[in-house]
């Protein structure tokens, strides 16, 4: 008979847009999920771009007028935005705002602009036009029709917070995914490492898994075109907006699993690096310490940085292979 400890309890959400899923062990798990879930609506309340109230739609009526004073975890977020905008030279942008309402991907809304409705918006997606007042907590948008958007980030802090909440109340083994925002908590009971799939990307194929690592206390993060798309004449559109051009990113990538310790970094990473294509994306994620990333291409090719080796990683569908070093 196995003791209580050994049994997961699992409970699913709807949540930020997705299906949140934690599964923990120990005497207390189903409470530390509910606190854990309580955790993530609160963020989603500060957060969201979707609602009739959020502390970043505040900051965003208020753009080119004033301040607008937040609490430390949307500071925090939107600090960190800046962050990784500097770092990617806005190929990853939290201004991206007016785009994505623009192209509507995800939404019934969803259609795809001129080029002349895609310029006249370009100037207002500018990660440099953000005044931080660290003092007060407070952030400004310093032109008229800015906007903050922090779905490429939010879900990332989501589950770093849920982790936190999880092991304060006494979790030491356990998963947290937020829609492929994956976050194993320790090992496995038994002290075996968890064994997470890396998704296929393409069209046809959703839901079968191209390749596996093994992993303990580490975030998988993927971004790819599969997420969220529209077609129009044969064409298909998807989410990951290019800052420069305002229309999604074009290069030989399917999708980018980051690896990393924070989930917020690797949510971050995952579309900046998608944004960037193979050979860029591959040199970025090695310059940078404690973080892997494997790429899979248009070609069925997948690309691995270093330290994956290290992560017993393994190809599982015979329709791909391991690409050349490059």
């Amino acid at each position: 008979m196995r003791s209580s400890e050994e049994k997961p309890v699992t409970k699913t959400n709807f949540m930020l847009d997705t299906l949140v899923s934690i599964q923990a062990f120990g005497p207390d798990a189903s409470d530390a999920i509910e606190k854990a879930f309580a955790r993530i609506d609160d963020i989603e309340k500060k957060m969201t771009s979707k609602a009739d109230f959020s502390e970043v739609i505040s900051i965003n009526e208020l753009a080119g007028r004033d301040f607008y004073k937040v609490s430390p975890d949307t500071f925090f977020v939107i600090k960190k935005g800046l962050y990784f905008s500097n770092l990617s030279e806005g190929k990853f942008d939290i201004t991206v705002g007016p785009l994505v309402k623009l192209w509507g991907i995800g939404t019934e809304h969803a259609r795809v602009p001129s080029k002349a409705e895609i310029s006249k918006i370009l100037p207002l997606v500018d990660y440099r036009q953000i005044e931080l007042d660290e003092k007060n907590n407070s952030v400004f948008l310093k032109r008229p029709g800015m906007s903050i958007e922090l779905g490429g980030i939010a879900k990332g802090y989501a589950a770093d917070e849920a982790v936190k909440v999880l092991r304060q109340n006494g979790v030491k083994h356990g998963t947290v995914d937020l829609g492929g925002n994956i976050i194993v908590i320790g090992t496995k009971p038994d002290g075996k490492l968890w064994k997470i799939g890396i998704q296929n990307p393409f069209f046809k194929t959703r839901g079968s898994i191209v390749a596996t690592v093994e992993v303990a206390d580490k975030t998988l993060v993927t971004s790819g075109p599969y997420e969220r798309y529209i077609e129009k004449d044969g064409k298909i559109y998807h989410h990951i907006l290019d800052t420069r051009t305002g229309f999604p990113v074009e290069n030989e990538l399917m999708s980018v699993t980051i690896i990393a310790e924070s989930s917020i970094d690797a949510d971050a990473l995952s579309t900046t690096v998608f944004a960037m294509g193979l050979e860029e994306g591959m040199d970025f994620v090695e310059s940078i310490e404690n973080i892997d990333a494997i790429f899979i291409t248009k070609d069925y090719k997948v690309y691995t940085t270093s330290g994956v080796e290290n992560l017993n990683f393994k190809i599982v569908d015979k329709q791909f292979e391991l690409g050349k070093n490059i």
